[in-house]
Order: C-alpha cells, then structure tokens, then sequence
C-alpha cells in the first residue's frame, strides 16, 4: 500500500522491512481466523504479495484476486505467486462488482485508507452474503508498530516521521466500531503478538533504512547526530547477550459477517 507520506515502490526491500512481520502476524490470524475452503478471496493492499501467498498455501482458495495501488509492489507480487491475478488499484474505489467474493481482507493496510470507513464499506459491497470481512492492523498510536522503538527515538529527537493518513485506525475499539457501523454481523476482535529476532544490531539497522521514506530522512540526518540517534534507538531495543535484537509487533484483527 502506498500514501503520498509513505510510498513502497521495491517489493524486495519491503519483504525485510515488513513483508517478515506481515507473514508472522498474518499466520496468526489465518489460524483464528479459520476460512472454510474453496473460497473466493480478495486481498486488498496486497503489496509485494506476502500475505497473498500465505492464503494460496494454506487456505486452497478457489480463487485469490490482490489489489494495490503501487505497479512496483505488484510486479514483485506476480514473481512469487502466478495463481492469484493482481491488479493495481484503490482500496476505496475496488474494481470488482457488488457480491463477487466470498472473503475481503486488508493484511496491515486500513490505516493507509485515507478514509477507513469507506475502505470498510467497499469490502461489505464485494462480498457476498454470509461472507466475511476482516483485517488485521498494527496499533500504531497504542505501541504496536514492531519499529515502535524508532518512532519514539524520532518524536524524543523532535524529528516528524511520516504516518499513515489513519493512524488510529489498528484501535482494537475503532476496528469494532468500523465494522459494527458498517453493518456486518458477528464481530469479532482479537489482538495479535508476534516476536522477530534479528542476529545483532547492524542486521536491525539496515533493516531499518529499508524503510519507505523514513529510511531516507534518517540517512539525510548529518554523521554525528545519527551515531546519537542510533545509540538512543539500541538502548530502547531488547538484546540479550548473544547480542541479538528480540523484537516485538502487536496488531489488532477484527471480522464480520456480511448479511
């Protein structure tokens, strides 16, 4: 998924920023989320198809259809997967008809729709009756966004590090309220830890500057400064003695039934 703010346009250095955590916490919400066979799925702000492959492995889909808005994300999507078809395009305007799918999911992507709501609204048109329409979504405001630690590093720096246009929109209350407000059916929530464990430090780093746009900023930051940043951001980090960095992400998943 891309903004103005954020763009993601190298499918490569997105599967080490975040495609690793995309799978971690995406395998835990395939496995409460528990989707029925045979199922026709849209994944909505697919990327670099992460996530799309996760559903073509585990979930025997009858068909699998991913949308994005980056050409760049979808071409690296097409290299690792050729049963889903990806198309490039708007979670708020989807190109597919009313009642043409049986399950919607956005994998880490409603708080890039500048209007979540209508992003919500677009996936209960698609989907047939008793079909399902779910997300999962890190807690950005909350703490959850696995590269917290550097956010929080930026904001102690006074340095603006680029969000998403709905922040907010990973609440475990706001997930409840979009969906319940949209008129879907046995809502459900649940909230996701997940644990990624990088071999030292420099791994951490350099994983780190493969960030979209911030990864920019903090390289323009001059030498000396970003020694200071850097060392503010290994000391918020957990290392154990081996010096590995353990770190965490905690997303919010939400479900509802179409009625």
């Amino acid at each position: 998924m891309t903004t103005e703010q954020i763009q993601f346009n190298d499918g490569a250095a997105y599967e080490r920023y975040m495609g690793v955590w995309s799978q971690l916490a995406g395998d835990a919400f395939l496995a409460w989320l528990a989707p029925k066979p045979e199922q026709q799925w849209l994944d909505i702000g697919c990327g670099n198809g992460a996530f799309t492959q996760m559903i073509a492995e585990r979930c025997t889909p009858h068909t699998l259809h991913g949308i994005d808005p980056s050409e760049a994300q979808l071409a690296y999507a097409r290299t690792r997967l050729n049963t889903a078809q990806f198309e490039q395009g708007d979670a708020m305007n989807l190109p597919y008809g009313n009642n043409s799918v049986d399950i919607a999911v956005m994998p880490l992507v409603i708080f890039f729709v500048p209007d979540p709501a209508k992003g919500v609204a677009e996936m209960v048109r698609v989907v047939r009756s008793g079909g399902l329409v779910t997300a999962y979504a890190w807690d950005f405001l909350g703490g959850g966004f696995p590269y917290d630690v550097v956010r929080t590093v930026l904001k102690n720096s006074n340095i603006n590090a680029p969000l998403p246009p709905s922040p907010n929109a990973g609440n475990l209350q706001v997930l409840r309220d979009l969906w319940t407000q949209a008129g879907l059916q046995d809502v459900e929530t649940k909230e996701i830890v997940v644990e990624r464990i990088f071999s030292s430090f420099d791994e951490y780093w350099a994983v780190v500057l493969d960030a979209p746009s911030l990864g920019a900023q903090l390289m323009a930051i001059p030498a000396e400064q970003l020694e200071a940043f850097k060392a503010a951001v290994r000391l918020g980090l957990t290392i154990d003695a081996t010096g590995k960095v353990i770190c965490s992400g905690r997303a919010n998943a939400v479900r509802g039934v179409v009625e």
